[in-house]
């Protein structure tokens, strides 16, 4: 996908995840998926990235389930690119990234824009899906599992499927 990158044969969901979305134009591509854009010449314009680079990022998102094309133009054909549920999934992980870029880039209140919710400022925060407490910093633990977990690529070629 343009970058020199391989994780591949790492044996690390950060590293999975990584191997999707981790290139800058993807990341970009995904923001504006979120406000609306769904079309090639749209995404050309906002970004100004290669049309190759961006045909090729496109493709690699469909590939990886997080994009789905849906055809809007016979004549031409054209084809817009709509957020599959899995694509969505993806949204805690703008917003954080968003939030960290406002408060450690910009400065907080400093940025182009604020993002609002209820009419107050915006913050993401992660808590557990089972008990819905925020974890603090010594609470969470790894624990490897007792079985041989495959590599990146062998992940995403099962999940390919």
């Amino acid at each position: 996908m343009g970058r020199t990158a391989d994780y591949s044969r790492q044996t690390c969901p950060i590293a999975a995840t990584l191997e999707v979305v981790g290139d800058p134009w993807t990341l970009l591509i995904l923001r504006d998926a979120f406000n609306g854009v769904r079309r090639f010449e749209q995404w050309q314009e906002r970004l100004g990235v290669a049309r190759n680079v961006l045909a090729s990022r496109l493709k690699a998102l469909v590939a990886h389930g997080v994009l789905e094309p849906r055809q809007y133009s016979d004549r031409p054909p054209r084809q817009e690119y709509l957020l599959t549920a899995r694509g969505r999934d993806l949204r805690p992980v703008l917003l954080t990234l968003y939030d960290w870029g406002e408060r450690h880039v910009y400065g907080e209140g400093n940025g182009p824009f604020v993002m609002t919710h209820d009419g107050h400022p915006f913050r993401p925060k992660m808590v557990c899906a089972t008990c819905d407490e925020a974890p603090g910093e010594r609470d969470l633990r790894r624990t490897d599992q007792d079985v041989a977990a495959p590599t990146v690529g062998e992940a995403l070629a099962r999940a390919a499927g």
